[in-house]
């Protein structure tokens, strides 16, 4: 991809809080900094992202080009990295993984997507598996209100995704890297209510206790939800769960979220900007 395409991928990324469209329309992309191995300066790049549990993956495939990419390159030499998620901005350390780690890992990444193997069929050189784990995540450039929405539709969009996922798999058991993309759903929608119940809440109600029975509401609302995310947790899960059972766990979330997070940003958008 030229410079001034990458640019502009970039641009976007940012102004939408991770969302791009045109080809990248439905895709999950990371952005990745890295420091030059020869310049010492910081060099970024749009990269497709493949959860993994506690960390992330990224493949230095440059399309299928004979030539590893420069950030590739860049964290061979020095492997600690920042990535921005749409959301919040991390420093992370990134990993080469080797033998069969890598080989199992790039298989799953195939099985969700074929392109990688097409990519792969292009060179003589093994597409590296690059792993991505937080070290630190940096407090959000935003106000109060902005990030509530930012997160909400980050989880909305993350719906979408894992149900057009599901929708595709089509009747039988969910792939490895679908179960791995949904599991990563239910981490994250379990970490932002956690987030809302401990610190934003008792915040919010101490500094304005007349909509203390609408947090209570909320936080029972998250008692629901996480019995949700359970279910959908034990179907995929589930050796033998299978893609109509996760779609229907699914919707049942698009639902529940949609609801709960209309009534947050109408509740709490203008209190947490100050109004």
């Amino acid at each position: 991809m030229t410079l001034d395409f990458n640019r502009s991928v970039i641009e976007e990324f940012r102004a939408n809080n991770g969302r791009v469209g045109g080809m990248f329309e439905g895709a999950r992309l990371l952005l990745l900094t890295t420091t030059g191995a020869r310049s010492g300066e910081p060099h970024t790049v749009p990269l497709g992202a493949l959860p993994d549990g506690e960390r992330t993956l990224v493949i230095a495939s440059a399309m299928g080009a004979d030539r590893h990419p420069a950030w590739y390159r860049n964290i061979l030499a020095d492997p600690e990295v920042t990535v921005e998620d749409g959301l919040f901005v991390q420093r992370a350390r990134a990993e080469v993984l080797e033998g069969e780690e890598r080989d199992r890992l790039f298989a799953r990444a195939v099985e969700a997507d074929p392109g990688w193997a097409d990519y792969q069929a292009r060179t003589s050189r093994v597409l590296p598996v690059v792993a991505l784990t937080t070290v630190s995540v940096e407090p959000p450039s935003m106000s109060g209100g902005a990030f509530l929405a930012a997160a909400h539709a980050g989880i909305r969009r993350e719906l979408e995704l894992i149900r057009a996922e599901v929708a595709r798999s089509g009747p039988g058991a969910l792939g490895a890297q679908l179960r791995a993309n949904c599991l990563a759903l239910c981490q994250g929608v379990h970490a932002h209510h956690t987030g809302e119940d401990a610190m934003m809440f008792p915040a919010l109600g101490e500094r304005h206790p007349e909509i203390r029975p609408q947090l209570d509401r909320f936080g029972s609302e998250h008692e629901k939800v996480a019995a949700m995310v359970a279910e959908l947790k034990a179907v995929v899960s589930d050796p033998d769960g299978d893609a109509e059972a996760a779609l229907a766990e699914v919707d049942r979330l698009i639902a529940a979220l949609g609801a709960h997070f209309d009534e947050e940003e109408r509740w709490l958008t203008a209190l947490l900007d100050g109004a």
